[in-house]
């Protein structure tokens, strides 16, 4: 098999009178597409699941966020570009939605939209995990952040683990 690409997407909700809306970025594919997706993209490499879902919110929507949980993780394997993803979905929230200021020159721009107006966009959208995404978050799926332990030294990780579990002396 080839490489794993491991990626993070956002949900984000603006509750107004009337209706929920999500945000949506439309953006250009490799092929120069437009398509519409959540705020998403890769890992960097040293960079926890929670700083790459922060740093892409705000690269391709200028928005500050702060992820609350875990809507799931999924995994298609193969995409149908045949490449492989491992993607871990987040709820959370940004301090004011109404100042949408794309930062990632691929943005074309990013929306507030309706869960109908995004059903309705079809195949336009980047990936069927958009609306397995929004689907799972309805369905109120929710996994604490506690869930993740990162780090980028293996053996401080070790040393940690070694003075919070039982000694084993006696046995």
């Amino acid at each position: 098999m080839s490489s794993i690409h491991v990626t993070v997407a956002a949900i984000i909700v603006k509750k107004d009178d009337k209706d929920h809306q999500y945000l949506i970025v439309e953006e250009r594919n490799s092929k120069g597409k437009t398509v519409y997706n959540q705020p998403a993209g890769h890992v960097e490499p040293e960079e926890s699941i929670e700083q790459a879902v922060i740093r892409e919110v705000y690269e391709e929507t200028g928005l500050n966020f702060t992820p609350q949980f875990l809507v799931g993780n999924y995994f298609l394997s193969p995409a149908t570009n045949g490449k492989h993803y491992l993607r871990f979905c987040f709820y959370g929230e940004v301090e004011d939605c109404s100042k949408l200021a794309p930062q990632d020159d691929d943005i074309v721009a990013a929306h507030w939209m309706s869960l109908e107006q995004i059903v309705g966009l079809g195949r336009q959208l980047r990936s069927a995990l958009v609306l397995q995404c929004l689907s799972d978050f309805l369905d109120n799926k929710r996994y604490p952040l506690s869930q993740f332990h990162f780090t980028s030294n293996e053996l401080e990780l070790a040393d940690l683990c070694y003075t919070r579990l039982p000694s084993n002396k006696d046995g």
